[in-house]
């Protein structure tokens, strides 16, 4: 049986523009799990969509990125932590998403829960989904990316950490 890929493991928190305290609380909760990121992206307001709204009105997105190469088969048991995070950051309706992902040298893969035509089914309810793809030294959306990962504001980041992942899995 062939191993499981090994990844950089990466989160993106979306959380009130107005709540760093939040945000402190969702990267510490995320460490004890997997350590202290060892990189982050920019803040970015999340504004090309109200699909959160039931979170706040007004949200910015964070990622960060976990020290070390990581099993690329535990993507539905990062997402299910992730859900347990949520859970704690409020009672009743969530305060912050938690989307949990991974990049290697060709690609940006985030979990979710909803099923579509463009996810595959891992297990335990979770789906996996091919968000970016790495091509011509460039990162690449597709038509069913969301529209924020596809105006390129978190390419940089993205890019630092597929560098990281080319370093690491070189040694």
């Amino acid at each position: 049986m062939k191993k499981s890929p090994q990844v950089k493991l990466i989160a993106g928190i979306l959380y009130p523009i107005d709540n760093e305290n939040l945000l402190n609380w969702s990267v510490d909760q995320l460490s004890k799990l997997w350590g202290r990121p060892e990189i982050f992206s920019k803040s970015v307001p999340f504004d090309r969509t109200d699909y959160y709204h039931e979170i706040a009105p007004n949200l910015t997105r964070i990622f960060v990125c976990f020290p070390g190469l990581w099993n690329a088969g535990e993507l539905a048991d990062w997402k299910h932590a992730a859900i347990n995070i949520e859970a704690q950051s409020r009672e009743g309706i969530r305060a912050v998403n938690i989307d949990p992902g991974y990049v290697d040298g060709a690609r940006l893969i985030l979990a979710s829960t909803k099923d579509h035509a463009h996810r595959i089914y891992l297990r335990d309810g979770i789906f996996g989904e091919v968000t970016m793809r790495w091509r011509f030294k460039k990162w690449q959306s597709f038509d069913y990316t969301f529209p924020d990962f596809a105006s390129g504001v978190y390419d940089e980041f993205l890019s630092q950490v597929r560098r990281l992942w080319l370093q690491e899995v070189e040694k």
